[in-house]
This record gives C-alpha cells, sequence and structure tokens, in this order.
C-alpha cells in the first residue's frame, strides 16, 4: 500500500511514495503464563503480587515451607495475596492442604463447596458393591 504525502499536503511537484508493508507488522501476542511460586517467607508474597499485577500470570502457590516455619507468618502472607487478588477481581483458592492458586480478573476459579454430612456420590447401587449399569 503506498501513500502519497505530498499530494495530501498540497506538493505536487515530485513524484515520491512512502511504501509501508501492513502485512509485516509484529503481532504482540500476550500469552497466560501458569507460573508456580514457593513461599519461604513473608517477602515472596511480594513476587507472587508482582507477577499477577502483570495481568497475565496464574499464580500456583506452594505454601508448605512456610507453613512449617511460622503459621502466623504464612496467614500474613495469603491474607496480602488475597487483598490484592479481590482488589484485581481476581480469585483465590487453596487445593489440598499446601497449595493456592491465585487468578487475574479474565481467570475464575470453579469452587466447589462439599458438604461434610453428606455421603458422597458412587458409582454403586445400595452399597452393595454391584456397579451402576
Amino acid at each position: 500500500m503506498a501513500f502519497d504525502f505530498k499530494k495530501m499536503f498540497g506538493k505536487d511537484d515530485e513524484e515520491e511514495f512512502l511504501e509501508i508493508d501492513v502485512n509485516n507488522t509484529p503481532k504482540e501476542e500476550n500469552k497466560v503464563q501458569v507460573k508456580p511460586f514457593v513461599l519461604k517467607n513473608f517477602d515472596d508474597a511480594n513476587h507472587v503480587l508482582s507477577a499477577l499485577r502483570d495481568g497475565y500470570t496464574i499464580a500456583v502457590i506452594d505454601i508448605n515451607p512456610l507453613k512449617k516455619k511460622d503459621v502466623i507468618e504464612l496467614k500474613r502472607a495469603v491474607a496480602k495475596v488475597k487483598k490484592t487478588v479481590d482488589a484485581m477481581s481476581g480469585s483465590i483458592a487453596g487445593f489440598g492442604e499446601n497449595t493456592l492458586i491465585a487468578t487475574p480478573q479474565f481467570a475464575e476459579i470453579h469452587k466447589t463447596h462439599i458438604s461434610q454430612d453428606k455421603p458422597e456420590k458412587t458409582d454403586f447401587i445400595g452399597g452393595s458393591g454391584t456397579p451402576a449399569e
């Protein structure tokens, strides 16, 4: 595609064109990254938060080292991450006893609530050991 800037601005004395190749424009891809983090101390929460603020990171956080070291510091770190995730309209959830997942606004964690009073559904009928058909 060629543009004649001289004609556009009223200068018609020379033939000079500027060609712009519109097919080779670089496309910036922003891929979502799933990054693992380990909370060894309270300050490690800042690394998680800076990655989440970028907007393209889903954080998988191992809290076990800090849990073994200092539970109060762990609670502070998790509260800090939760507060920031909530402010960003993100989502945060625990998986197992030692892992947290934190996401920015574009991703949502599906949370199920399992009641302790009701038995979980099984593939067996009547508990007799006969598989359901």
